[in-house]
């Protein structure tokens, strides 16, 4: 390793045509793995720090010459912001980038839950016929149906627009409803829950979000609702999700952002019906990939070059 060049250290890998560009300008290092000691040890000579794992808490406190940290993707939870604030480390995020794959994934799931596709596949042609036709019969248009979307960022909006053009009725929770895009009806927390037929969770996880939807916000949502989770999962009281599901008191639950990740064993009942999961994928795309590390690099060329990130999000570093 060229020491003179400066020292760029990834979590784990980005796109292999990204990480070739960057590695003009900088010598990069793929962590081998991303347990809290090896990120503490790799930190020290590290001057710019690609994020897509979770960061310890104290990770700031065993750098020496970092310049910057940067979020392959949008969401901050994995870095923690205060101790970076408190050590004038900037850091940026790549806005809209996993945007289309997050609501094409929300819309992939509705499909499932309502026009049973995985059902009526034919594995045998001939034998399978009448059978996979009758799970046609239980099918539901999702043309008609209320979206609830929780969160109406650039994610809720990108999502409420193609359900709209699919015919749906969208509401919205905000924090700010004069900003609800046009179609968009505000409500709060208890018409949202009872008068969707599906909701969707795509906030940031914050203070006021943190187990947002609990057992009564659960209690509110029709028996044939669908949950859909691509917020992080602290969002959601798991257990309470568990119980509703487990009495028949809700459809079904996608959820693609867990409160422990990778799942451990035990997080979840094996075999409970209408439960799905999958390993926190919604934003990951062979194109969003690429824009995401595309944008990372970006910002670390500009670093390097002595510029600020574009796309900062802790600008309070820089006031006296």
């Amino acid at each position: 390793m060229n020491n003179s060049r400066p020292q760029v250290l990834l979590t784990n890998p980005i796109h292999e045509q990204e990480h070739l560009r960057l590695a003009q300008a900088a010598d990069v290092t793929v962590a081998p793995d991303t347990q809290p000691d090896t990120l503490r040890r790799l930190i020290r000579d590290a001057q710019v720090l690609i994020v897509r794992s979770k960061l310890p808490d104290d990770i700031f406190q065993h750098q020496q010459q970092l310049r910057g940290v940067i979020r392959h993707g949008v969401g901050l939870d994995m870095i923690p912001m205060a101790q970076a604030c408190a050590h004038r480390i900037p850091v940026a995020n790549i806005p809209g980038s996993n945007t289309a794959s997050v609501v094409e994934y929300c819309v992939a799931a509705m499909l499932h839950f309502n026009r049973r596709l995985p059902r009526m596949l034919l594995d045998d042609p001939s034998r399978d016929w009448a059978e996979a036709r009758r799970c046609a019969d239980q099918a539901r248009e999702i043309n008609g149906l209320t979206l609830g979307i929780v969160g109406v960022g650039t994610i809720g909006r990108a999502l409420a627009s193609v359900a709209q053009a699919l015919g749906m009725h969208v509401l919205g929770l905000t924090r700010r409803p004069e900003t609800l895009p046009e179609g968009v009806a505000a409500a709060d927390k208890t018409q949202l829950f009872r008068q969707s037929d599906i909701v969707v969770l795509s906030c940031p996880l914050t203070d006021e979000t943190r187990g947002l939807v609990d057992a009564s916000a659960l209690a509110c949502m029709k028996p044939d609702a669908l949950l859909i989770n691509v917020a992080r999962g602290p969002v959601v009281d798991t257990n309470a999700l568990l119980t509703a599901l487990r009495e028949k008191r809700l459809r079904g639950a996608m959820l693609d952002v867990h409160d422990q990740q990778p799942i451990p064993e035990g997080l979840y009942p094996k075999g409970l019906e209408h439960l799905f999961l999958t390993p926190h994928v919604a934003a990951i795309t062979q194109s969003s990939m690429q824009r995401m590390s595309r944008g990372a690099v970006d910002e670390a060329l500009r670093l390097l070059d002595g510029q600020r990130f574009l796309n900062l999000v802790n600008p309070e570093i820089y006031q006296p």
